[in-house]
């Protein structure tokens, strides 16, 4: 995936989850900047409408497929690669 690409799953997750920009890596655990559910559910939506995928999420099944930043990172790549493909 481009270092574009990346930047701007990262700018969609800090912006929609409140977060400074510049501590979004794709190590960091999402529960160290205080993540919630709900902050990943509009990330999750966001994402969705900017790249035209569906993103596999449910709040209540699926917060623990997503415990880094780089998580994120993956299934968009993922989801991105099969619409293409």
């Amino acid at each position: 995936m481009s270092a574009n690409r990346i930047d701007e799953i990262l700018d969609v997750v800090a912006q929609k989850a409140l977060i400074d920009r510049s501590k979004l890596t794709p190590e960091v655990n999402l529960a160290d900047l205080s993540v919630s559910s709900l902050d990943m559910v509009e990330v999750i939506f966001a994402l969705e409408d900017k790249f035209g995928v569906e993103l596999p999420f449910n709040a209540n099944t699926s917060a623990g497929e997503f415990k880094t930043v780089g998580d994120v990172i993956a299934m968009v790549e993922k989801q991105l690669a099969q619409k293409q493909g």
